[in-house]
């Protein structure tokens, strides 16, 4: 087993997969994400709240912005996660005010920039506390019989996909991943803490993709193992253990009650036992060394569901277009949905790869 950093080796759960090919993001209206929160802000406190629409607009761009508008320091501004900036794109910002006079947010005017709704909360939008996000997509430029189209958007309705990290998660090209390695190998360390988390992150979802995709060889991804550390669904991290498979555990399993999980590396100790804890090391073998550097960085021993369900799956085929519409829980990707469909070609990466004077 050869030690490398490709992402299109991963392993995919669809067979003959190039014989299916589509575009996302010919334009930014094909990327559509709205942020669920878990709670409703309550409309009193020292915080204004924002349901901001924004399009072609980073995230933390636009909390500076919001800053400078409100006339308060950048850490005052909250929101709960990263938005795609090449997308339309809503979520919630908050902006701590006690002390401060609010101005006039709907007479702020920024191009690609709607504010939707404006109340209050008692609590700053920290980062993470979501419950998940709506997706509406659409896929142009299609090829492939519809057929082949059907089958694989019901297989995704009714057994979900491989919960991969996607792509952006380890920078352009792999860099941080890169970055890692050197780290690991040399002891040198960043300095900055943002990046030192970013590195550290990377690597550990590398990791668990890099065992996702040995269950997926072993055809293990979508089924129990002895030993397995079982995920309770809707939960982060209500786990179990399986000394045996039965037949209400499979039942379970098929009705997306629970679902099979993959390490989050870190200190402590795998929890994992028999053919389950088998796999887990075999797929890690060769990654020891990166084992022992997020241990000596102080994370700690997680899980992670291998397999992902996307709520509410629906589509429409077109003539040329795919459109699909979906709800992901917090810290799972559309491209994993994405990839096991067919070969996605991201437009807007093409383009920004040619580079602005290459037409």
């Amino acid at each position: 087993m050869e030690r490398h950093v490709d992402f299109q080796r991963l392993a995919r759960v669809q067979a003959n997969i190039e014989q299916c090919s589509a575009v996302i993001r010919a334009q930014e209206s094909d990327f559509q994400v709205e942020e669920v929160l878990p709670f409703e802000p309550d409309g009193e406190g020292g915080h204004a709240w924002l349901l901001i629409r924004k399009q072609g607009i980073n995230t933390e761009w636009l909390a500076r912005q919001l800053a400078s508008y409100a006339g308060v320091p950048q850490l005052d501004v909250g929101y709960a996660g990263l938005k795609d900036r090449h997308a339309i794109t809503t979520q919630w910002f908050s902006i701590k005010l006690e002390g401060v006079s609010e101005p006039d947010w709907f007479a702020l005017e920024i191009e690609g920039v709607d504010i939707l709704t404006v109340t209050r909360h008692g609590k700053k939008l920290r980062r993470g506390v979501l419950s998940g996000n709506r997706f509406q997509l659409r896929l142009t430029s299609v090829s492939g019989d519809e057929s082949l189209w059907q089958q694989r958007l019901k297989t995704v309705a009714e057994q979900g996909v491989p919960n991969y990290y996607a792509e952006q998660r380890f920078g352009h090209e792999g860099n941080n991943l890169r970055r890692v390695a050197q780290w690991f190998e040399t002891g040198r360390g960043p300095k900055k803490r943002h990046q030192k988390s970013l590195y550290l992150s990377s690597a550990r979802s590398w990791l668990f993709n890099w065992v996702l995709s040995q269950r997926i060889e072993h055809d293990s991804w979508n089924q129990l193992l002895i030993g397995e550390q079982v995920l309770l669904a809707g939960t982060r991290a209500s786990l179990f253990s399986i000394t045996e498979v039965d037949e209400t555990l499979c039942s379970r399993l098929k009705a997306m009650d629970i679902h099979p999980t993959g390490p989050l590396w870190g200190r402590g100790e795998n929890q994992s036992t028999h053919a389950c804890l088998t796999i887990e090391q075999q797929s890690l073998a060769l990654w020891s060394d990166w084992q022992l550097g997020l241990e000596k960085a102080g994370l700690k021993q997680e899980r992670r569901s291998l397999r992902l369900f996307p709520e509410q799956f629906q589509w429409q085929i077109e003539k040329d277009a795919v459109e699909l519409s979906f709800f992901l829980p917090a810290g799972c990707y559309a491209t994993a949905v994405l990839r096991e469909l067919a070969i996605i070609s991201d437009a807007d990466l093409l383009q920004r790869e040619k580079g602005p004077n290459d037409g």
